[in-house]
C-alpha cells in the first residue's frame, strides 16, 4: 500500500511534461517558419535596407529604413545574402533601369558593400559636370532654387546647402543639395556611359562619391544592381539635426512610410 500513491505521482508527472514538449516544439515550428518566410520575402520581394549615410539627402536622411524591391530588375547571385558563388551572375526575369530610379547596388570589389544612388546616365549616354551643373549628352540639366538649408549632420558638423528641383530629361523631378558649385567633382571629362551600366549619382552632390569618382565606383554594371528604393517604413533618424522634418519628441514620424522618388 505504501508504494502506490508514489507510482501514481510518476505517471501524473510524465503526463504532464508531454504538453510542454509539444509547446517548445510548436514554439521552434513557428521561430523556423517566420524565419523562413523572412528570407523568402527578403530575398525573391522586397530587401530591407537602412541608409548610414547623407549621400543622398535630402531624399533619404541618414537613420532611415526602406524596402527595396528585387523584382524590378530581376535576380542573380547579388540577390541573395552573402552572394553566393553556386549562383549565376546572369539575370533571369532582369529588367532594365529608368534615368531617375532610386537604386541599390553591390560592389564586390570593396567588400560586397551595398550602396544607393540615383541613376543619372543610361548605356551610351554622355555625361559630364561643368562647374557644378549636370550635362547628359550635351544639354545642361534645369534645376531651379528652392530654399537655403542649414542644418547639423550625422557626424555632428554645421552645413549649409542650397536645395534645388532637378528636372531629369526623361521629365523626372527630385531635390539635390549643393554647397558649392566648385567641389571636387563639380568639374569632370565627359564620362561615355558602357553598354551594360549605369552611372550613379547621389543626390547630396557634394557630399556623395559615386559614378564621377572612376577610381572607387565609376559606371555599375546591370548585374551588380540589386533592386529600386521604393518606400521609407520607419526611421532612426535625429530630429537635432534642424531639418524641416515632422517629429514628435525623438520620433521622425514625417519619415515613415514616404514613397521615394
Amino acid at each position: 500500500m505504501t508504494d502506490k500513491p508514489v507510482e501514481i505521482k510518476e505517471e501524473k508527472e510524465a503526463v504532464e511534461d508531454k504538453p510542454k514538449k509539444n509547446e517548445l516544439v510548436a514554439l521552434l515550428k513557428d521561430i523556423v517558419s517566420i524565419v523562413a518566410f523572412y528570407l523568402i520575402f527578403t530575398t525573391f520581394a522586397w530587401g530591407a535596407f537602412h541608409i548610414p549615410s547623407g549621400s543622398m539627402e535630402p531624399t533619404l536622411e541618414v537613420g532611415d529604413r526602406i524596402f527595396v524591391s528585387k523584382f524590378t530588375y530581376g535576380y542573380n547571385r547579388y540577390s541573395y545574402y552573402f552572394d553566393p558563388d553556386f549562383i549565376s551572375e546572369d539575370k533571369v526575369f532582369s529588367g532594365n533601369p529608368e534615368r531617375g530610379d532610386v537604386v541599390v547596388f553591390t560592389l564586390p570589389h570593396r567588400g560586397g558593400d551595398d550602396f544607393i544612388k540615383r541613376v543619372i546616365g543610361l548605356p551610351g549616354d554622355r555625361i559630364q559636370m561643368r562647374e557644378g551643373r549636370l550635362y547628359i549628352n550635351g544639354k545642361m540639366v534645369q534645376r531651379t532654387f528652392i530654399r537655403d538649408v542649414n542644418y547639423t549632420n550625422y557626424q555632428g558638423s554645421d552645413k549649409r546647402v542650397k536645395e534645388y528641383e532637378e528636372i531629369l530629361p526623361d521629365g523626372v523631378k527630385h531635390r539635390i543639395y549643393e554647397a558649392t558649385d566648385r567641389g571636387p567633382y563639380d568639374n569632370t571629362p565627359v564620362f561615355v556611359v558602357p553598354q551594360d551600366h549605369y552611372f550613379m549619382m547621389g543626390d547630396n552632390r557634394d557630399g556623395s562619391s559615386d559614378s564621377r569618382n572612376i577610381s572607387n565606383m565609376g559606371p555599375i554594371h546591370q548585374k551588380f544592381i540589386v533592386g529600386e528604393a521604393d518606400i521609407t517604413t520607419f526611421s532612426l533618424y535625429d530630429c537635432d539635426q534642424g531639418k524641416d522634418v515632422g517629429c514628435l519628441g525623438f520620433i521622425p514620424y514625417g519619415r515613415f512610410f514616404n514613397i521615394i522618388h
